[in-house]
């Protein structure tokens, strides 16, 4: 088991930069491979990175690859979001998630493949 918080959301003007941290509780975090997810009002949640369980892998979805930054410290039992130029497009709800993982390499980008994530963090980007 595996118990996740999210922090750094906030509201921000479209151009600048957020980074939020989620901190896991429990056992082995270096064991699960991580993700990040957003929902936005009216829309499903979409996939937005992941990370594997020794960060030898990494990916952010095409629609924030270029603006997406995804990491972790095992030490610290964190994973971060860095997401860069900021559109109110981004407005949503992220979450993070955590499976545990075989691979050192393996990462999940369908929330079925997910069992445990956290309660969200709020990011608002006014224009």
């Amino acid at each position: 088991q595996v118990q996740l918080v999210e922090s750094g959301g906030g509201s921000v003007q479209a151009g600048g930069s957020l980074r939020l941290s989620c901190a896991a509780s429990g056992r082995a975090f270096s064991t699960y491979a991580m993700g990040w997810f957003r929902q936005a009002p009216g829309k499903e949640r979409e996939f937005v990175a992941a990370i594997s369980k020794n960060s030898v892998s990494t990916y952010c979805a095409d629609s924030v690859k270029a603006r997406c930054t995804i990491s972790r410290d095992n030490a610290k039992n964190t994973v971060y979001l860095q997401m860069d130029t900021l559109k109110p497009e981004d407005t949503a709800v992220y979450y993070c998630a955590a499976e545990w993982s075989q691979y050192g390499s393996m990462w999940y980008y369908k929330e079925q493949d997910y069992h445990f994530w956290g309660q969200g963090t709020q990011v608002t980007v006014s224009s």
